[in-house]
């Protein structure tokens, strides 16, 4: 429970806590890691080889640059991202390792090697920048998108904290031992997260890498030529590369003079490295402070906003180095405006400069902001290494370095106001190319800013439909009283999409009778949905309240249920007993009406938790049509009304996709009260209903349970489905192969449904996106990618005993144990008798009838499964399973049709649908012209009499027996109708037949006018 408590603080899900609890030690430790490193270089640097240098060193990063992203680009595209990241995380590992090493060498023995200084800074600058990236990479690659939203704080929260920690060890090293041991902490600590990242890559990215390239999407590339000239052409894309060159570059002169005034200050080594491990730690505690409160100040300003108030923060800090830089303040004044810098170029601007790339076409995206980086980060380092060399090439003095920062600052501030400008013109003008997403996430800047608002509205007067949806979503989610009178204005567009936005779109929550009554008009539009938003938007109208009951009251009469179910849930609003008792009335008609009309007020009790209608609500859980049953059934189960649950756990083996994912999830809604009941019905269960108990205990059950009870239980049965492909086998040995073929296509069917139970196990005790890229490739038709995800199975995902009998069992496929003799079949079939699917059952005792007692019922089972088994082979029931097909043969009456007798009689009734079992039909009709001819002979396996039987309609033909009487199967038109309506997945298999049959007839119209 501590633990659900911690959780739910930070933001996160249960399902987060093992992704949480192995990765945020990495991002703590490697924090650590690299502060060490940067405090442990940047000492030995400015105190050995000296500050005075740094631009010198900076300008050879900056020609680095280029070649390091090469290097990485070349790596990316050579290895598989699973062994990138090992390889990236050794190098780093290796780089500081071997520096530390190095440096221990030279402190131990005494030696001098100042010329290896620079290099020390050029190789560790290289750990700290990828070692953020190649973190930061691997978070967003293992989470969803909205599991990265509840865990990227944590994880910046982590490596905050690592920040502070560093900032604090350095400070006790540096006392005792010196810069050299700080730098080799780093390394330590480096190699210390090591396990924990390797088994985050092992358990998450692997399994999710398996089908990435697969499913990768070939993106045009963007040359960084095509991006320059692009940005000379556009004022905002070469407003925001200035940016993103500018801000950088005035933080290095602003670190280039904290460094100076701390030398000057601390000209001892441990002096020093104790300073600048004071600065990191109060560092990272204003970075953590700073993460706290990033959210809120985003959302407050916006991104074009955020960098104009980061602007103004460089101003403020230049400005007091310049007139503090030559006194005794200048080392507090100019650390501080250091700190601020630092905080705010890594962890305010950089999320800023990712919102304006949502302007730019999506295909093009990434190409455009990898480019535009790569050119800000070498202009960046370079100007910055100019600013740093008018000091230490040209001798200009602490003030006038300060001024020019100054005077760049305010060049920055200016930047940043007429890029504000330039970002609302280009986001106005992309809003109906970017995607919903991101136009909801670009939402808040359009409703600070009063010129975008209006060039939205201008939109609502252009002729594409396509814009004025756009405009009225941003004016939904602005909800502004002031624009009902422009949005009235389209409530006679012919465009019913138009219209309804346009209702969504306003708000009237004090808006006037005339508005009313204009709104009202919508409640008689022939639209459906137009009259349902109607009744919604006067339903919010409460400060009108008699009026808005006057019109909703005639809207419970409405004939659409869609929009009855919103007049009840707006009188409902309104709380008082005339609203009430009207709904009720209307409520209790409906339920007692059934169809199709309850599974709109089904929603609605669910929704408004309107329990007293519980028990006609449990009667419409055995309504007849499919759709009221399945909202009757969602409707309780949002309810937790867990009295049900054994009428549903009764019907679980007979019900259909829909109706059993909906019992399943009513089971899961109902929470702890469905536990017991379902853990009571797993022993012995039907594999339909133990996959949807054990789907919904995986779900309810927490971990320790679900790895214990429920493993052994999905244990039990994988042996189960082992033993079960035994019994085709042992039919073939008996010479049954009619029912070993059943019996194979029955183990088939059984096998979906335990492993869909397995693999809810599996999800529960993993990660849920992992087990989903696995679950893919491992039933993938590559036999690659089939066999990377059997190598993630084998090395025990989840759960390892559960994990590695899966795969047992997807290995060896439909291959079964060899059986030996007939007495062993027998034995395997007895086992069969004795199993809990009712289909082994009845085929074991088909084929071992041996007692006289038990003739009479084997019989009428034979009569089933013969049935069954033709039914399998006639291809108008091709697409149906086994249970589908069963209910089939449950309606199927035996029928003989005597020589020459007619079967259909062209122009009347036809009650029923035939299956030819033995003979032949002939199918005669009258043309337009009046003669009678033959259209076609049927024979065993061919179906006649269905369009007339399904419909109710007058044959279009008349069916005489042909030479002998004919055996066929008949199906009443009425029977099977009820089956469809109860289980939709017949019709729908009998729709893909008939479908099937039409593309026949289409092939042979076209081969005779060819």
């Amino acid at each position: 429970m501590n633990i659900e408590r911690i959780l739910r603080a930070i933001g996160a899900r249960p399902e987060d806590q093992r992704k949480l609890l192995m990765m945020a030690p990495v991002f703590f430790i490697c924090g650590i890691s690299e502060m060490l490193n940067y405090n442990g270089f940047m000492t030995l640097f400015n105190q050995r080889f000296g500050s005075e240098y740094l631009p010198y060193v900076y300008a050879a990063e900056a020609v680095i640059l280029p070649l390091e992203a090469w290097l990485l680009s070349w790596l990316a595209a050579k290895l598989p991202k699973p062994k990138l990241m090992r390889v990236l995380y050794g190098i780093l590992l290796g780089i500081v390792l071997f520096n530390a090493t190095v440096l221990l060498v030279l402190q131990g023995f005494g030696l001098e090697a100042r010329a290896y200084y620079p290099i020390l800074f050029i190789a560790s600058s290289f750990v700290v920048r990828q070692q953020t990236l190649l973190l930061w990479s691997l978070a967003v690659d293992l989470c969803s998108t909205q599991q990265a939203k509840r865990l990227m704080p944590v994880f910046v929260g982590s490596a905050t904290l690592g920040g502070v920690a560093a900032g604090l060890l350095a400070q006790l090293i540096s006392l005792a031992f010196g810069p050299e041991v700080v730098y080799a902490a780093g390394g330590l600590l480096l190699l210390a997260a090591m396990p924990n990242y390797r088994k985050v890559i092992n358990r998450y990215l692997v399994p999710l890498s398996i089908k990435m390239e697969a499913n990768a999407q070939e993106e045009e590339p963007v040359t960084t030529t095509a991006v320059f000239k692009h940005a000379l052409r556009s004022p905002f894309l070469l407003t925001v590369i200035l940016l993103m060159t500018l801000m950088p570059a005035l933080y290095f002169l602003m670190e280039y003079e904290f460094l100076n005034v701390t030398k000057l200050s601390f000209p001892s080594e441990q002096a020093f490295s104790r300073f600048f491990g004071m600065i990191t730690m109060v560092l990272f505690v204003l970075a953590f402070l700073l993460q706290i409160v990033s959210g809120k100040l985003m959302a407050r300003l916006g991104a074009s906003q955020m960098l104009t108030a980061i602007s103004g923060v460089y101003v403020l800090s230049f400005a007091a180095a310049l007139f503090f830089v030559g006194g005794t303040a200048a080392l507090p004044i100019i650390s501080v405006g250091y700190m601020l810098l630092y905080l705010l170029l890594y962890y305010s601007a950089e999320p800023s400069y990712q919102l304006f790339y949502k302007t730019l076409p999506l295909a093009q995206r990434d190409s455009y902001r990898y480019a535009a980086q790569g050119i800000a980060a070498s202009a960046g380092i370079m100007i910055g290494a100019g600013l740093q060399f008018l000091h230490s090439g040209f001798g200009l003095s602490w003030t006038v370095l300060s001024f020019v920062g100054f005077a760049g600052a305010v060049l920055l501030f200016v930047l940043a106001w007429f890029g504000r400008r330039f970002y609302m013109r280009e986001l106005v003008s992309s809003v109906q190319t970017i995607g919903e997403q991101d136009l909801a996430e670009q939402f808040d800047e359009f409703g600070r800013n009063d010129a975008a608002i209006a060039e939205v509205k201008k939109m609502l007067k252009l002729p594409a439909d396509s814009a004025k949806e756009i405009a009225l979503q941003i004016l939904a989610r602005l909800q502004n009283p002031n624009d009902v009178p422009e949005l009235l204005e389209l409530i006679d567009n012919p465009n019913p999409r138009i219209r309804v936005a346009a209702v969504r779109a306003m708000n009237l929550e004090s808006a006037d009778l005339h508005a009313m009554v204009k709104v009202a008009a919508f409640l008689e539009d022939p639209d459906d949905e137009m009259r349902a938003e109607g009744v919604r938007q006067i339903g919010r109208m409460k400060h009108m309240e008699h009026q808005a009951f006057f019109f909703l009251r005639q809207k419970l009469l409405d004939h659409h249920p869609s929009v009855v179910a919103e007049a009840v849930k707006a009188m409902y609003s309104f709380n008082n007993a005339p609203s009430l008792e009207a709904c009720a009335e209307v409520i209790d008609r409906i339920l007692d009406e059934g169809g199709e009309s309850s599974v709109y007020i089904c929603r609605v009790i669910a929704e408004l938790e309107l329990r007293n209608f519980i028990p006609k609500v449990e009667r419409l859980a055995e309504e007849a049509h499919p759709a009221a049953r399945v909202a009757a059934i969602d409707c309780l189960g949002r309810l937790q009304v867990v009295t049900i649950i054994p009428m549903l756990l009764e019907k679980l083996p007979l019900m259909d996709q829909e109706m059993l994912r909906t019992a399943t999830q009513s089971f899961i809604a109902m929470g702890n009260g469905a536990v017991r009941p379902l853990l009571d019905s797993l022993p012995d269960s039907p594999p339909k209903h133990w996959n949807s108990a054990m789907s919904a205990l995986s779900m309810l059950l927490p971990d320790d349970q679900v790895r214990t009870v429920l493993t052994d239980e999905a244990l039990k049965r994988l042996s189960q489905l082992e033993a079960a492909l035994g019994y085709s086998a042992s039919l073939q040995r008996l010479g049954q192969s009619e029912l070993a073929e059943l019996a194979l296509r029955r183990w088939r069917e059984v096998r979906t449904f335990i492993i869909e139970g397995v693999w809810a196990v599996l999800t529960k005790l993993a990660d849920e996106q992992v087990v989903d890229a696995i679950r893919r490739a491992a039933a993938d038709e590559d036999e690659e990618i089939r066999s990377n995800a059997w190598e993630v199975l084998a090395e025990g995902m989840g759960e390892r005993r559960l994990s590695q009998y899966l795969l047992t069992v997807l290995e060896r496929g439909e291959e079964g144990i060899a059986v030996d003799s007939d007495s062993d079949a027998i034995t395997q079939l007895e086992n069969a008798k004795q199993g809990n699917d009712d289909w082994w059952r009845e085929i074991a005792a088909a084929a071992l009838v041996e007692e006289e007692t038990q003739v009479g019922s084997e019989q009428q089972m034979m009569s089933r499964l013969n049935k069954v088994i033709f039914l399998r082979q006639v291809p108008y029931f091709a697409d149906l399973s086994l249970e589908e097909l069963g209910l089939i043969a449950n309606i199927a009456e035996e029928h003989i049709c005597l020589d020459g007798e007619n079967l259909l009689e062209r122009g009347e009734p036809n009650p029923a649908m035939y299956v030819i079992v033995d003979g032949n039909i002939e199918l005669t009709s009258i043309s337009a012209a009046g003669w009678e001819g033959t259209i076609g002979v049927l024979g065993t396996g061919d179906v006649c009499g269905v369009t007339s039987a399904l419909d109710n309609t007058a044959s279009t033909v008349t069916a005489q027996s042909l030479l002998g009487d004919v055996k066929m199967l008949k199906l009443l038109g009425e029977n099977v109708s009820r089956l469809i309506r109860l289980y939709p997945e017949i019709g729908i298999g009998l729709l893909r037949a008939s479908f099937a049959r039409i593309r026949l007839l289409e092939e042979m119209m076209m081969r005779i006018d060819s």
